[in-house]
């Protein structure tokens, strides 16, 4: 395992111990305790902040602003069970396929749901 993925992996373990935490001392637990929407809504909010920062073309605030997405992202993985190394290895499994060839197999997919009859 690199470097990143194990800071990543430590990451993810603080944030999992905060999940504990008095949310009136921890950021994370307080979060946590306001559920899916407000994870989703802190995640929709430093998306939009990224993308800003990426227009401003500043690296420096790219990064700072890169680094609050993918924490805010760590959190909603902790929230649905799961973690750093199953994005990673979602990666590894798409690694070598073309980009619009793995698109296509996730659209083919969607379509095989939507077919089925349970």
């Amino acid at each position: 395992m690199s470097g990143s993925n194990e800071a990543l992996t430590r990451l993810a373990a603080v944030i999992a111990q905060r999940r504990s935490a008095d949310p009136s001392q921890s950021y994370v637990a307080r979060l946590l305790s306001k559920g899916e929407d407000a994870i989703l809504k802190k995640i929709g909010e430093e998306a939009t902040e990224c993308v800003m920062a990426a227009k401003d073309g500043d690296p420096k605030r790219i990064l700072a602003e890169c680094a609050d997405l993918w924490f805010h992202c760590l959190v909603m993985l902790e929230h649905y069970g799961l973690g750093p190394q199953a994005v990673i290895a979602e990666l590894e499994r798409r690694e070598g396929i073309s980009g619009l060839d793995e698109k296509a197999a996730r659209k083919a997919g969607a379509r095989d749901l939507d077919g089925a009859h349970i």
